[in-house]
């Protein structure tokens, strides 16, 4: 399976983003408003500028306490993004994501942003296909 496929496969809900100059309380609430992990940070709508997690605000939490919150996106952001392309297979995707201890991933297109697919994205995509090649498997086995 490949990224593209996973994307086609997911829920239509977008993919909810702000602006680095936002402050990470709205963010938090996003969050939790959309019961999401992850909000993509781009100035113009257009742009990839960084990624903001769960993870990022506890870490900065746990160093600095709650005042991180009164503070905009961008202090506490992932700038540093692994990203992959519609074409990647799925089982590259989870290595690289398992590898690099990261549960979401952009997945980008000519330059732009055309989706994000988490670590459970991944997963059920290869349960999906695990589970039809065992069908497939029992049906040459069965004589079907």
């Amino acid at each position: 399976m490949i990224v593209s496929q996973i994307l086609k496969s997911k829920a239509d809900i977008g993919v909810i983003s702000v602006k680095p100059t936002d402050y990470t309380r709205d963010a938090i609430k996003l969050l939790s408003d959309n019961r999401i992990g992850t909000v993509v940070v781009s100035a113009n709508g257009d742009t990839l500028d960084g990624i903001l997690s769960e993870r990022d605000i506890v870490r900065e939490m746990g160093k600095r306490g709650t005042a991180c919150i009164d503070e905009p996106v961008s202090s506490i952001m992932t700038t540093k993004l692994v990203t992959c392309s519609p074409s990647d297979n799925a089982l590259n995707v989870l290595e690289m994501m398992t590898n690099g201890r990261f549960r979401h991933l952009p997945v980008m297109q000519d330059g732009a942003m055309i989706g994000l697919i988490s670590i459970g994205d991944v997963v059920k995509a290869r349960l999906s296909e695990l589970s039809m090649e065992k069908d497939a498997l029992e049906g040459m086995i069965m004589g079907h």
